[in-house]
C-alpha cells in the first residue's frame, strides 16, 4: 500500500473524527439549549403559579398531599403555606365538606376530572365563601399529579342573588315598570302593566307607548316629554292613557334615563302608577269635607238668623194680640208674620243640613210611612207623571223620626217632579240591603253593615257630573229665579247624614236620576206613630219663671210672652246674673227656661246649679239648633223638654206646661 494512499485514510479518518465531534458539540449545545428553555419555562409557569387570581393547589396523585398552593388560594383562604402543604386535602379542615372523597381523588385517571360549578367553603377565619372547584390530573416527570383550580364567586353569586331579587321586585311589583330603547320601542314590560293596561308583553314589545294614547293630552304634552327624557333628564307627571278595551285610566308616571359606563342613554325606564282609583276616593273625601263645611257655616247662619225670627214673630204675636182684627193694621202684622214663618222653613232646612235641628225619632216600617204619603206624593208631582210603588216585603224597621221620612220623599219627588219636562215616571222602591268591608273602602264615608234602601228614580232630563258635585250645596239649583231655594236636596243631604245613613246619586244628561238612600236596621219592634193634637194655649197660675237668654233681643221678647201669658217672669242675660236672681229670689221658682249655649256657663249646667237652690224647679232648653251638651249626634236624651226657636207664644205655652207637669 502507497504511502499516498495511507495518507488519504488518515485524512478521511480525520474528517469523520471531525464531523463526529461537531455533531457532539451540536447534541450537547441542544440540550444546553433544552434545559435552558425548561429553566424557562417553569420559570413563566412559577410566575403565573405564583400571580394567578385563583386559586391553585397541587397534589401528589398518588398520595393525596398538598405539594403546592399558590399565594392566591392561602389568601383567599387564610392559611399559612406551611399549614397545608404536605397535608391530605380531605384532612384540611376547609374542604371537609366537599362531595370528592379521598377514594374520589385516589382513584381519579388520566382525562379525568372532579369539577363543582358552586362549593360552599369556610376560610380559616369562619367565613363562608362559595368557589369554583375543578381539579385534572396531569404527567409530570413520568409521575402523576392533581392540579385543583379554585375560583372565588362569592361576588358572583352575591351579584346573582341581587339581580335575581331585582328582577323578582320589578316582577311583583304592584307598579307598572316598562322599559324601552333610546328612539321609545318597548323591551320589556311588567306583569303590573299587563294587569293595568289589558295588553300583554308578546303585544306590546317591539310597540310604540303610543298605543295607550287616549287623545286627552294633545301633542305639545308629548313633545314636551319627549324633549325632557330624550335630552337625559326625569320626567315625572299625570297623564290620561287608554286600556286595552278602551277605558280610560289616570296614571302617574315618572321616566328615567339608563345610561352604560361611557354615560350615553341605552335604555329609558318608566315607572306608572294608576291612580283612577286613588283620585276617585280623593274627590269623594275633598267632595265630603266641603259639604262638612257648608254644613258648619249654614248651622251659624241659620242658628243667627233663626234668633231675629224669635224677635219678630214674637212682638208681632204681641202686636197681633192689642190690635183689633177689623183695623187694617192687623191684617198687615198678620202678612209679617206669616212671611217670617216662611222664613222659619229655610232656617228649618239649613239646619237639616247642618244635622243639627230637634229630631224626635222612632222605630218605624218605611214601607208604612211611604204607603201614608202615596195619596199626598200624587197630588205634589201632578197627574202627568205617574208614580209606581215597589215595596219589598219583610222590610227591616229603621228608627228616625217620622217626620224626617217625610221630608225626604216629599223634597225627592218635588225634585224628580222638575226634572220631568212633560209626561214621565217617578219610582220609589224599598229594600234590604247589605254592605260587606270591600264595597266600604272603596267608598269614602261608608261603614260596613245592613242597611233599608229608600230609592227615588225619574225619567227626567239628568244632570251632568259637574251639577251632580254640587247638588246637595245649600242654595246650589238649576232652576230660574224665583223658582227654588236650593235647599231641597241640601236637606235630604242633612237628614240621611243625621240618621248615620248614606246618599248616592246615579245621573246622566237624558237617562234621568236615581237617588239612593240607605238607612241603618234597628234591631227593634216596629211601632205605631201617634200624631199629637193641637193644643189650646193653656192657661197660667202665676207661677215665677227664670229665662236665661244671652241675646237682649231675644231675651226682652220672652219676658214679654211670659207676662203676656200671665206668668211672672224673672229675665237674666247671662248665667251669672241668673244664679244671682235665683239666689235673691224668696219664693217659689217653678221652671227654669234656658238658652243652651251661652257665655260663661251652659244650659245643662246651669240647671244643675240652680236645681241645687230649688230641687222642684222644672226646666226647659231652648235653642235654635241642639248643642253636644244635651244631644249626641242631634237626638234628644230621654227626659229633656226642648222648644225649638223661633217659636210662637202658643208653643212656648204648651211646652211650659209640658215641662210643669213632667211630660
Amino acid at each position: 500500500m502507497s504511502d499516498t494512499h495511507i495518507e488519504n485514510q488518515h485524512q478521511l479518518a480525520n474528517i469523520e473524527l471531525k464531523r463526529r465531534i461537531a455533531l457532539l458539540e451540536e447534541r450537547l449545545l441542544e440540550k444546553e439549549r433544552a434545559g435552558e428553555s425548561l429553566q424557562d419555562s417553569e420559570k413563566r409557569y412559577r410566575r403565573l403559579f405564583q400571580s394567578a387570581k385563583d386559586g391553585i393547589l397541587i397534589l401528589d396523585a398518588e398520595t393525596g398531599k398538598v405539594v403546592d398552593a399558590n399565594p392566591f388560594l392561602l389568601q383567599l383562604l387564610g392559611f399559612s403555606y406551611d399549614a397545608i402543604c404536605g397535608q391530605y386535602i380531605w384532612e384540611l379542615g376547609v374542604f371537609k365538606d366537599i362531595a370528592a372523597s379521598r377514594e374520589a381523588f385516589k382513584n381519579l385517571q388520566d382525562n379525568e376530572y372532579i369539577r363543582y360549578d358552586d362549593l360552599p367553603l369556610e376560610t380559616h377565619d369562619g367565613r363562608p365563601i362559595a368557589v369554583e372547584f375543578v381539579s385534572n390530573v396531569y404527567l409530570v416527570d413520568h409521575s402523576k399529579v392533581i392540579q385543583c383550580n379554585i375560583r372565588d364567586i362569592t361576588a358572583r353569586k352575591q351579584a346573582d342573588a341581587e339581580r335575581r331579587q331585582l328582577i323578582a321586585a320589578v316582577e311583583q311589583a304592584g307598579d307598572s315598570v316598562v322599559m324601552t330603547d333610546p328612539r321609545g320601542i318597548i323591551q320589556f314590560v311588567n306583569p303590573a302593566f299587563e294587569r293595568t293596561t289589558g295588553y300583554t308583553q308578546e303585544e306590546v314589545v317591539g310597540q310604540n307607548p303610543r298605543i295607550l294614547k287616549s287623545g286627552k293630552q294633545d301633542e305639545l304634552f308629548y313633545r314636551n316629554l319627549w324633549d325632557t327624557i330624550s335630552s337625559g333628564r326625569i320626567w315625572t307627571g299625570l297623564m290620561v292613557n287608554k286600556r286595552k278595551d278602551g277605558s280610560l285610566y289616570t296614571e302617574e308616571t315618572t321616566i328615567s334615563p339608563i345610561r352604560d359606563a361611557s354615560g350615553r342613554i341605552v335604555n329609558h325606564v318608566a315607572v306608572q302608577r294608576d291612580m283612577t282609583e286613588h283620585l276617585r276616593l280623593t274627590s269623594q273625601l275633598q267632595q265630603s269635607q266641603k259639604m262638612e263645611a257648608v254644613g258648619l257655616l249654614a248651622g251659624g247662619v241659620a242658628h243667627d238668623y233663626n234668633n231675629m225670627l224669635s224677635v219678630i214673630l214674637g212682638y208681632t204675636e204681641l202686636a197681633l194680640g192689642k190690635v183689633d182684627p177689623a183695623e187694617s193694621l192687623h191684617a198687615d202684622l198678620d202678612e209679617i208674620y206669616k212671611a217670617a214663618m216662611r222664613s222659619t222653613e229655610i232656617t228649618r232646612q239649613l239646619l237639616a243640613f247642618a244635622r243639627k235641628q230637634t229630631i224626635n225619632p222612632v222605630v218605624l216600617d218605611l214601607n208604612q210611612n211611604v204607603q201614608s204619603m202615596l195619596k199626598m206624593l200624587r197630588r205634589l208631582i201632578g197627574e202627568n207623571i205617574t208614580l209606581a210603588w215597589l215595596p219589598e216585603a219583610g222590610l227591616y224597621p229603621i228608627k228616625m223620626d217620622p217626620a224626617q221620612t217625610d221630608q225626604l220623599l216629599a223634597n225627592l219627588c218635588v225634585n224628580a217632579r222638575d226634572a220631568i219636562a212633560d209626561v214621565g215616571k217617578v219610582i220609589i222602591e224599598t229594600k234590604n240591603v247589605v254592605f260587606d268591608e270591600t264595597y266600604c273602602i272603596n267608598n269614602i264615608g261608608f261603614v260596613s253593615g245592613q242597611y233599608v234602601l229608600l230609592a227615588v228614580s225619574d225619567d227626567g232630563g239628568g244632570m251632568d257630573k259637574e251639577t251632580l258635585n254640587h247638588i246637595f250645596e245649600p242654595f246650589f239649583t238649576t232652576k230660574e229665579m224665583g223658582q227654588g231655594t236650593g235647599l231641597g236636596l241640601s236637606t235630604v243631604y242633612g237628614i240621611v247624614k243625621q240618621n248615620h245613613g248614606f246618599i248616592n246619586v246615579y245621573s246622566e244628561p237624558g237617562k234621568g236620576t236615581t237617588f239612593k238612600i240607605y238607612l241603618p236596621w234597628y234591631a227593634g219592634q216596629t211601632i205605631e206613630v201617634q200624631r199629637e193634637k193641637v193644643a189650646e194655649i193653656p192657661l197660667s197660675q202665676g207661677e215665677t219663671v227664670l229665662v236665661v237668654e244671652d241675646e237682649p233681643l231675644l231675651l226682652k221678647m220672652n219676658e214679654r210672652m211670659l207676662e203676656q201669658l200671665g206668668y211672672r217672669a224673672l229675665a237674666a242675660g247671662s248665667p251669672g246674673e241668673a244664679i244671682g236672681l235665683a239666689a235673691e229670689h224668696a219664693g217659689e221658682i217653678r221652671l227654669l227656661v234656658t238658652d243652651v249655649v251661652m257665655p260663661e256657663m251652659n244650659g245643662r249646667d246651669l240647671a244643675e246649679r240652680l236645681q241645687s237652690l230649688y230641687p222642684d224647679m222644672k226646666i226647659l232648653f231652648m235653642s235654635g239648633y241642639m248643642a253636644s251638651v244635651i244631644v249626641h249626634r242631634g237626638v234628644l236624651d230621654e227626659g229633656v223638654n226642648f222648644i225649638q226657636k223661633p217659636f210662637s207664644m202658643k208653643d212656648l205655652a204648651v211646652k211650659i206646661q209640658d215641662a210643669m207637669r213632667g211630660n
